[in-house]
């Protein structure tokens, strides 16, 4: 699989300034740790290379709610792998997708391992937050595994999306991060699932709706990125957007806003607020939705034998079917540059990700994996919503963002939603479109 790459640019002398701890501005002594020494991985309470040492390892570790328990499975295991080493693990709760915010508050006090995805990664980098997995590669190695091991193990853009300026931050623990079409079959074909034209009106012939979010810039980009426009991430933290001009494809924006505009106007066509899809499948008022493998179970039990899922669907523009592009994204499992026993951090966030643990993420939270092995099993080939999300890799977007892009891009969402933008006034569409990249790309304050 290959997917188009947000441009991520970061300067030449970030790498060295990060070298130095440039996540610390304050002036005084404190910086990262550079790595684990050849002796105990980082500092004289960490002997990861698998002897073990007379003083007890205090690590935290972060990790979305809903993986509390299975993240207390894992940590029981580890103890277990290494019992002759004493611990203490501390399980937070943190989700990936707030992971940066909550990180950059206080890089010092984060958990020496936490998960983030994979959008953050420019972020979390230039703040000097996360350790190169490069740099204290011989942790690793000293029991008995390689980085190499690692990359060969798991999808390649996975570890493509973990990579920056040829150094690798993170540990692949969750693929196809990203949104497609739930459908009931009883009510919608599966050539009906092909396009918003035939899904809306199989929905409206079978009294019922089709939901999507769009007040949120993860979802409601797909019908820009699918018409050839882009989100880029700056050097210094800003987002470029192109979206009120024409595409490399030769598509304007403003066409795209009227397509949009063209579908919410649908009778059939109900617009869900952001965390708010589960609650809607559950209300029995949808025979189709765009969510993520996270709503399988509910849209299973709510449309029991006509559950189905598969790829976004087609839009028209300008008279053509566009094959709608999602936000596509992974997640890692991170070192906290400022842990202060890295070896021991290292060997845990492996420990996460291996192929061992992704099979049991899978198995009691229906977590996509990037282990190839555990993308090839049989279980994976057989889940309808895990072969719906990793069909779109071929052309989903990762999407990386500066923090001005969320704001923004809810509210113009919710303007389309909402109907409040004259599809047939071209001048509104313009402005409108012309507000949403001034904001997007605003400096930072």
């Amino acid at each position: 699989m290959r997917k188009k790459l947000v441009s991520m640019l970061l300067c030449a002398t970030m790498v060295a300034t990060m070298a130095t701890g440039c996540g610390d501005t304050s002036g005084d002594d404190k910086k990262p740790s550079s790595g684990a020494s050849s002796e105990t991985g980082g500092n004289n309470n960490d002997s990861s290379g698998g002897g073990g040492s007379s003083e007890t390892v205090s690590l935290r570790l972060w990790g979305a709610e809903e993986d509390q328990d299975y993240l207390k499975q894992l940590v029981s295991k580890f103890e277990s792998t290494y019992s002759d080493q004493k611990f203490n693990i501390e399980i937070g709760v943190e989700s990936e997708s707030t992971a940066k915010d909550t990180v950059l508050t206080d890089i010092e006090a984060a958990a020496d391992v936490y998960s983030y995805a994979s959008d953050q990664l420019a972020d979390l980098v230039r703040a000097g937050a996360l350790a190169a997995l490069d740099d204290v590669s011989e942790v690793l190695t000293k029991a008995g595994k390689t980085l190499d091991d690692v990359k060969s193990a798991n999808a390649p853009d996975s570890v493509e999306a973990a990579t920056l300026n040829g150094k690798m931050y993170g540990f692949p623990t969750g693929g196809a991060n990203t949104y497609f079409l739930y459908y009931d079959s009883s009510i919608v074909s599966d050539e009906d699932a092909k396009t918003w034209d035939s899904l809306l009106a199989a929905a409206a012939k079978g009294k019922k709706k089709v939901g999507m979010t769009l007040n949120s810039g993860w979802y409601n980009a797909s019908f820009f990125y699918g018409a050839g426009f882009t989100t880029g991430l700056n050097e210094d933290g800003t987002t470029t957007m192109d979206w009120n001009g024409t595409s490399a494809d030769g598509n304007s924006g403003v066409d795209v806003v009227k397509s949009m505009l063209d579908i919410t106007s649908n009778s059939a066509f109900m617009p869900i607020a952001d965390g708010q899809i589960s609650n809607t499948i559950a209300s029995g008022d949808l025979c189709a939705v765009i969510s993520g493998a996270w709503d399988s179970g509910k849209a299973e039990e709510i449309w029991g034998d006509g559950y189905s899922a598969t790829k976004l669907p087609t839009y028209t523009l300008g008279g053509k079917q566009i094959q709608m592009a999602p936000a596509y994204g992974y997640k890692f499992e991170a070192v906290n540059a400022y842990s202060k026993n890295t070896g021991w951090a290292v060997l845990l966030a492996e420990f996460i990700s291996n192929e061992e643990s992704q099979k049991l993420h899978f198995d009691l939270l229906k977590q996509p994996p990037t282990n190839s092995n555990v993308l090839a099993s049989d279980a994976i080939q057989n889940d309808k919503a895990i072969a719906a999300a990793v069909s779109q890799g071929d052309f989903g977007v990762i999407q990386a963002v500066g923090q001005k892009y969320w704001d923004t891009s809810k509210a113009f969402g919710e303007m389309v939603a909402k109907g409040k933008i004259n599809a047939k006034d071209d001048k509104a569409i313009q402005k409108a479109l012309d507000n949403l990249v001034d904001g997007v790309t605003a400096p930072l304050s």
